[in-house]
Parts: structure tokens; sequence; C-alpha cells
């Protein structure tokens, strides 16, 4: 054998070709023209033996710089959060690990129980009255609440303010091209949107306002003037919220919310460069039968034993496709279970006490960070726990060179807001130690000389 794990012989291989009709694996592709064909070998290293290639690969990975190795203050929009460990136990059981779409209901009760949990957690996190199995990440949930919008109210504008995330306002232009809607960005203001700007734009053409709080720089938005400018012209509030931060803040649907978004992401789903993260989507019972993928719901069998069903499946395989709310044929059930295990080990009261540490820490390190030569905190407007700093060199120069203190530096603004180069998104979370703080604080005052 050549290869370990395609057990085929050359008399396999003999035979197959007999089979075929032809006497060599070349003349299978004789079709192909010579002229469009790669002649010699691959410019590629040397096979090696299994035990020298996981040795190589280890010294590789061994190069690499992560938040198991590094002090982290990147956040924007993922984040170095603690997981408890019951997370990995739970949703590496085979029943889970490898469970697909629960198409049937009977044979799938477990998985549907949990989705139903994940449903509920995301309801009473929100303050909204009904949530879906989960979508595939943050962004791609506030796409899906546009086009909500759009087809509820039968209108074509969508506002979004500049403060949310920069990805998910890429996702949004992308799919409002190909449904035709209009989106139109409004300028922030001192870190938050900006409510002027907002309320001359709004008007009997807009289909929903789409804010998000904490916003992509870290502050809160005034959800009660927005909210109300919104409905004053019969349009749709959408907000996209942090899960971790409604432990502590008042959730968006007590401000009025029509549509509550966002990544689950900070609720024990581990950062994974970027993937697979889970979004979740929740909204008033009015729009229920919008919603874009599926619903569980609770329901009795003949006995009167307790029992869970997929109850709402808006999409085009399921029903006529123009009457579909959406294309969006999947949830992520392993990453929305890992979501409800982590929610569950933390209960109420450690849910409160993650967010509280998240504010508590975060505002800590700006007043240290502040006193710094050559450092300022660039907005005022109240924040959770991501803020923004001005420095005196380049992010990216600065950020290379953190990395020798051990420390994974804040997001490079410029790269999405080309107004504010120089300029750092600094994320602290309950990871971070008092002494990881002082040693950002004392690395840049030792690169900012």
């Amino acid at each position: 054998m050549k290869q370990r794990y395609l057990p085929m012989t050359e008399k396999d291989r003999s035979e197959m070709l007999t089979t075929i009709g032809v006497d060599t694996v070349e003349e299978l592709f004789s079709e192909i023209p010579s002229e469009v064909r790669f002649e010699g070998e691959m410019n590629l290293p040397a096979p090696m033996a299994e035990s020298n290639l996981v040795r190589h690969m280890r010294k590789l990975a061994g190069k690499n710089v992560s938040t198991d190795t590094h002090a982290s203050f990147l956040g924007a929009g993922v984040y170095d959060h603690h997981i408890p460990s019951v997370v990995g136990h739970v949703i590496s059981r085979s029943e889970f690990y490898t469970a697909y779409t629960p198409y049937q209901p009977e044979i799938s009760q477990g998985e549907l129980q949990a989705i139903f949990e994940f449903q509920t957690m995301i309801a009473e996190l929100t303050g909204m009255d009904v949530a879906n199995s989960s979508m595939y990440d943050g962004p791609t949930a506030l796409a899906e609440a546009a086009n909500l919008a759009s087809g509820v109210t039968k209108r074509k504008q969508i506002l979004i303010s500049r403060a949310v995330h920069p990805e998910a306002r890429e996702i949004l232009a992308t799919s409002s091209h190909g449904l035709g809607l209009e989106v139109v960005e409004i300028p922030y203001e001192n870190g938050i949107t900006d409510v002027k700007a907002l309320s001359e734009a709004v008007s009997s053409e807009t289909a929903a306002v789409i804010v998000q709080s904490p916003n992509f720089f870290g502050h809160l938005e005034d959800l009660d003037a927005i909210a109300t400018l919104t409905h004053a012209n019969k349009g749709l509030f959408v907000v996209s919220s942090n899960p971790i931060s409604l432990g502590m803040l008042k959730p968006p649907g007590k401000f009025g919310a029509d549509i509550v978004v966002g990544d689950a992401q900070p609720l024990g789903i581990p950062a994974s460069y970027g993937g697979p993260h889970c979004g979740y989507f929740a909204t008033t019972k009015a729009l229920m039968r919008r919603i874009p993928g599926r619903i569980v719901g609770e329901t009795v069998d003949e006995e009167g034993n307790r029992g869970f069903v997929l109850t709402l499946q808006a999409r085009e395989q399921h029903i006529r496709r123009d009457k579909a709310t959406s294309n969006i044929c999947s949830n992520q059930a392993l990453n929305a279970l890992a979501a409800s295990v982590y929610v569950s080990s933390m209960g109420k009261e450690g849910m409160q006490e993650v967010a509280r540490q998240n504010f508590h820490k975060a505002h800590y390190a700006k007043q240290e960070l502040s006193k710094i030569d050559g450092v300022e905190v660039v907005f005022t407007t109240p924040f959770y726990n991501e803020f923004v700093i001005c420095i005196s060199k380049p992010i990216s120069e600065i950020n290379h060179k953190l990395l020798q203190y051990g420390i994974i530096g804040g997001y490079e603004l410029e790269v999405a807001y080309p107004e504010l180069a120089n300029h750092m998104l600094i994320a602290v979370t309950e990871e971070r130690t008092k002494e990881d703080i002082a040693t950002l604080c004392r690395a840049l005052e030792e690169l900012l000389v």
C-alpha cells in the first residue's frame, strides 16, 4: 500500500483499469489538451514519515500566538471569555456531536429539547417573546432582520448606524443587493449613533433602523430615542447586542426593539480564529411567523408526555418558494448547545457576575491607560467592555511589538474606519487580570517614548 488511508494494491489498480478499458491512469485524462495540462512535479516538499510530519507540524504550531499563550485585548466581535469545562464535556457526547438537522422529531427529542432551551434562554436575555433555533452567526442574523423588516413593512430602505460591526454591514450590503434594498449608513458622533442625523434620514420609506448596543466601539446607544424615532415612522427597530452584556444591562426588548440579533460566541463558544460561531434571532410575538430558520416548540403526545417538535420552518424547502421568508436552511445546533450549557452552568448570578467583571475591568483599564503620555481615550459616552484609544504611533507597529510583552493588542480601527488612523479598540473581559492590564500599560509606556 502506498497510501495508509487508501488501501489499494497494484492488483486493485490493474483490475479497475481493465474494467474501465484503459491501460494506464494517464489515459483517463487523455481528453484534456496537453497545452493546458500541468507538466512535471509540483513544487512541494518531499513527503515525510508520519512521525516526522507530526513533529514538524507541532513545531510550526508552536510558533502560533493565541489566547493560551498571550493576554488578549482584542475583541471587535470575538471575545476571550472563560469557558467552563462542562461545556466541552457535554457537546462532545456522541449523541450531540454527530447530530444532524432534526427532521425526525420522534428520534431527536434530546437535540430538540436542547434547541428549545437555547431559544428560551435567548428570549429571556433579550427581553423578547420568541427566539429561533439559531443562525449561522451574528452578521447573518442582522442581514436576515433587514430582510424580515422589508417583508413586513413593504418598504425597501434600511437605515444602519456606522457604529454597527463593519463586517455585519458588509454582509447586509451583499444580501441587500440581491433583495433590492437601499441601505443608508447613519454617521456616529462621540462613539454612538448621531441621533440628529438619524432623525433627518428616517421617513415613511424606512423599513428598519438597525443599531448595535454595545456598539462596535463598545459604547451604549440611546435606544429609547432611536426606538421613538423608528416607531414614529412605523418602521421596525432592530438591535444587535452582545449577550454577555445583557447580564447587567437593560435588554433591548425593554426599549421597544422589534428584533434583537447578535452572536452567541461569548456564551461558551471558542474564538476558533473567527468561527464557526452561532447567531441568535429574537422577535416580538407579532413577528413570529416571519422569523427565518426554524423554531422548536414544546407539546405533549397522546398520552400527555412532554415532547418537542419543529413548530415553524419558514424556508423554501418546506413551503412554496414564493412564501418562504428566508433561504437559511440550517442552524448551529452544536454551538447553540454550547451556549445553553454555558448559561445553565453560570446561572442567573453567574451571568450577572461575569457581566459586571467585564464592565468594571474595562473601566479600570481605561482609567490606567488614560494616565499614559501618548495615549488618549477618545469617546466620552458610556461604554461596556470595549473602548477606543488614540496613540501617537501606528497601531500595526505597536501591536507587533506588544507580542514581545506577551500581549495581543487591540483592533486597528483604521482598517474599517479610515478616519480613525492610530486608533485602537481595546476589549477587556473577565479573563484579564490586574497584572495583564499593568503589563499592557507598562508596554505602551515603553513603546510610545
